[in-house]
């Protein structure tokens, strides 16, 4: 966390960008008040965020989407939470709405579910943030699709069963509620948007050795 105890300051969302650093190379986001330095991403992180980003800008191309769908470097996520901030590992935004997002050209921040066809966060150390906070926040704001790509099996039993296995889930927003379909091993992975995505879960886990 980049504030001690001594200056603990329970933030807006606001306050939070007012503050984040102009060029800065590390990356914060805003949870429950609190401003909090992400776990730099590793090797192994970056790698297979980087081929995710590679096979999904394929697959845009393939469906008739390039520079409609795209895939910026950086963005804020604001939920409808006004103490909360995230930065997405991935997250494909649709061109054509755009327009409704007036903080996107100055600020990079997007408030809006309709501007959002994808959001993809690759799990590190601090797993619960993406299977309970960050899966609560986008789902209430309605994003329509949310992958959790758990590649190292952090995440709790709970959801990855014992012995912990790697997991790429597959949240589909249906009736306001995710729907979350867990793809392992030579699993098809199979995305509600990207239909012609043709991916395995163990290519996406084998993209970091």
């Amino acid at each position: 966390m980049s504030q001690t105890q001594s200056e603990l300051k329970l933030l807006t969302f606001d306050e939070f960008i007012e503050w984040y650093p102009e060029n800065s190379e590390v990356r914060y986001e805003l949870h429950d008040g609190v401003i909090v330095e992400m776990p730099k991403s590793k090797g192994e992180h970056s790698d297979l965020a980087g081929f995710l980003i590679e096979e999904l800008l394929f697959t845009i191309r393939e469906m008739g989407k390039r520079g409609i769908w795209t895939i910026p470097k950086e963005s804020i996520i604001k939920p409808y939470r006004d103490k909360s901030g995230y930065e997405p590992d991935i997250i494909v935004l649709n061109q054509e709405t755009i327009d409704t997002e007036t903080r996107w050209k100055k600020e990079s921040v997007i408030h809006n579910a309709s501007s959002v066809k994808l959001i993809v966060e690759v799990v590190s150390t601090n797993w619960q943030d993406d299977y309970y906070d960050k899966l609560r926040d986008y789902e209430a704001m309605g994003i329509p699709e949310y992958w959790i790509v758990d590649y190292a099996a952090l995440g709790g039993r709970v959801f990855i069963g014992s012995p912990k296995v790697p997991t790429i889930f597959v949240c589909e927003l249906i009736d306001g509620e995710y729907q979350m379909t867990p793809f392992r091993g030579t699993n098809l992975i199979v995305s509600p948007t990207f239909l012609q995505l043709n991916l395995t879960a163990q290519q996406v886990f084998d993209s970091v050795i």
